[in-house]
């Protein structure tokens, strides 16, 4: 289980909220000087940071996936390292193995763990679906429990720990698609898709003028973080918007009764109820991002998207119609039965 989060004491809430202010203005600056564009997804990105959860990008080769989340590494102040996965990597290359070491004075040999790259901060799973099920498996206890086990034996992981995982979505030979259960521990999949016309230009202008790519300084540091996660937690969310989140994310399973007809059609099953969790802990922190002090559906609908797309599984009739996971979702964010519609308006 992971462990609880306290709550920020009350006399500290003023002095916090200003200093994430301060430091969320600072990161999204040094960010906006090395990646071009992507907004949306830089917002979606410090989202996740702030609730403590993973992330998966998709996009396609060239969309800048590495160049960002390697930067926003930089701008967190955060240790970073990246594993480039292969077909041939072992689980052993994530998580660390045990060395047997002698001693070459008296001979005696002791065991000795070597951790792996997944001991840091924020790690790069690039690729992640290039390699086969078991060692993407060896991710599974690092993103729900925050720790490795090793011949019987448990290492913590330093907090905050976030994977952020990369898949290219056209390439698929020789790809293993992520389990069920690894996919439902992103909080998000978020979507790099190709820059607009000026934003191109300035890329292009970039790098034929040979401007080099210069480091971001550290806007934060691992304390800042971990007190903003608790910090997020305490913004108010009013019932009625749990209740809509809830809602939204029943009205994806084919057999629920608020399920519409296009989801009974094409999807073979829904959401759990860990997204609805993650929509009302992702909701807080984009209310703060903007400035402010309570939750609307705005917030839930906003980020419906990314929460759910990951978790919803179309069948054959989605594809025989050309029905995307993302159009399914855009009906039943649209529809959702709602508790109080007065208490729903941002």
């Amino acid at each position: 289980m992971t462990e609880p989060i306290e709550p920020v004491a009350e006399g500290d809430t003023d002095a916090l909220v200003a200093r994430f202010r301060d430091m969320m203005a600072s990161i999204r600056s040094g960010l906006g000087r090395i990646v071009v564009g992507q907004d949306a997804i830089i917002e979606e990105l410090l989202i996740a940071v702030l609730i403590g959860g993973h992330c998966l990008i998709t996009g396609l080769p060239g969309t800048a996936k590495t160049l960002m989340v390697r930067t926003l590494a930089q701008a967190l102040g955060l240790d970073f390292k990246r594993i480039q996965f292969t077909p041939d990597l072992m689980p052993t290359d994530v998580t660390g193995t045990d060395i047997l070491d002698e001693d070459p004075g008296s001979g005696a040999r002791r065991w000795r763990f070597e951790p792996g790259p997944i001991f840091t901060q924020v790690l790069l799973a690039d690729e992640i679906n290039r390699t086969p099920p078991k060692t993407q498996s060896a991710l599974l206890e690092a993103m729900q429990e925050f720790r490795v086990t090793a011949r019987g034996k448990t290492y913590a992981l330093d907090r905050p720990f976030l994977v952020l995982a990369t898949q290219n979505p056209i390439e698929l030979e020789g790809t293993y698609p992520l389990p069920e259960a690894q996919l439902d521990r992103f909080v998000f999949n978020v979507v790099l898709d190709y820059l607009d016309a000026g934003e191109e230009v300035a890329v292009v202008e970039r790098n034929v003028l040979g401007v080099v790519e210069e480091d971001v300084p550290a806007c934060a540091d691992a304390a800042a973080i971990l007190a903003f996660q608790r910090l997020v937690r305490e913004v108010p969310m009013a019932d009625d918007i749990t209740r809509f989140a809830v809602n939204l994310v029943r009205a994806t399973r084919p057999d629920a009764g608020e399920a519409t007809e296009r989801v009974r059609k094409y999807l073979n099953y829904g959401a759990s109820v860990r997204a609805a969790i993650y929509l009302c802990l992702g909701a807080r922190a984009r209310a703060l991002l903007a400035g402010r002090y309570h939750v609307t559906a705005d917030d839930i609908r906003a980020l419906a998207a990314p929460v759910l797309r990951h978790r919803l599984q179309t069948n054959y009739l989605a594809e025989a119609d050309g029905v995307e996971v993302d159009d399914v979702i855009a009906e039943v964010t649209r529809l959702a039965p709602v508790a109080d519609r007065r208490a729903l308006t941002g």
